[in-house]
């Protein structure tokens, strides 16, 4: 009776990691835009953005699921993504396509309940564009930099669209550029890492050369941190009665972060966003003091 239970148990740690814990803290994106305006101090805020967070996180984890289901035999042959439980057939393919249409199904009925309109479609044109993605779209050139970005871009807007905020347009600018460079750095370092394995990565990575992928990321750096110069310096260059000018200087931790994060891109490294950003503590410090600085802009001190 003992080994049953084990192996349940196994079966659900491996759902779980299936769900990717680590890279719900992309999610936190869902704030992004309150925090951006200035709007997240009422408790009734707050608990409409954990809601927001929650139902993303079904979402995504729907998706993550869905994904390596279809993917199973392919990561097979790969020589990281094998140790996935589906892959490595801890998970049985038709349970991890069960447990994403049910996490799915759930995330869109729960928000059509819970949110206003909006938050619902978006949640649903997440859950969709993302399906295709697994399905189709991940295997055309370009669109699939395009439908991952859009996925970032969609988890920073869906806070605003929450609370009922408008979004700047610097704001949408500078966030969907951001995610391209991104995700044009983890594509680049991929190809870079896989040059020597042939059959043994994502058939779309042959069809990239490293040097548009290249071009790909330096571009979409150059315009995230133009788009946040605009933003930063549309007022003019006065205090407005804070202590210093933190609006505009905040553009000086901005762009040291895009720098210290394009080591990694340039090295082939950033393979994962949220292991760059977590583990690296000088970009940890940088987006410290950046984040000290547009707090105290949006506060006006």
């Amino acid at each position: 009776m003992r080994r049953p239970r084990r192996g349940a148990l196994a079966v659900a740690r491996g759902l779980l990691r299936t769900a990717r814990p680590r890279q719900w803290v992309k999610n936190s994106l869902v704030v992004a835009a309150p925090v951006a305006a200035g709007q997240l101090g009422s408790a009734q805020h707050a608990a409409r953005l954990v809601l927001v967070f929650a139902l993303f996180t079904a979402a995504a984890s729907a998706v993550y699921l869905v994904n390596d289901a279809r993917d199973a035999a392919a990561d097979r042959a790969h020589p990281v993504k094998r140790h996935r439980p589906v892959a490595a057939g801890l998970v049985p393919v038709p349970l991890a396509y069960a447990a994403g249409a049910a996490l799915g199904l759930g995330a869109a009925v729960a928000s059509a309940l819970l949110c206003n309109a909006m938050t619902a479609l978006l949640i649903t044109a997440y859950l969709a564009m993302q399906l295709a993605y697994c399905v189709r779209l991940k295997h055309v050139l370009v669109v699939d930099l395009a439908v991952v970005t859009t996925g970032f871009l969609m988890r920073a807007v869906i806070g605003g669209i929450a609370l009922g905020i408008p979004l700047s347009r610097w704001f949408l600018i500078t966030t969907g550029f951001g995610a391209l460079f991104m995700v044009a750095a983890k594509r680049y370092s991929e190809a870079v890492q896989m040059e020597d394995a042939q059959g043994a990565t994502r058939a779309l990575l042959t069809q990239y050369t490293t040097g548009y992928l290249r071009f790909v990321w330096q571009l979409a750096a150059g315009v995230a941190v133009l788009g946040y110069c605009l933003w930063a310096l549309e007022s003019g260059g006065v205090a407005n009665g804070s202590l210093l000018p933190w609006r505009q200087l905040s553009v000086v931790a901005f762009v040291l972060a895009v720098l210290r994060y394009a080591v990694f891109a340039d090295r082939g490294t950033a393979g994962e966003p949220e292991d760059v950003v977590l583990r690296d503590r000088p970009l940890a410090v940088i987006g410290l003091v950046w984040a000290a600085m547009y707090g105290m802009a949006v506060v006006d001190l």
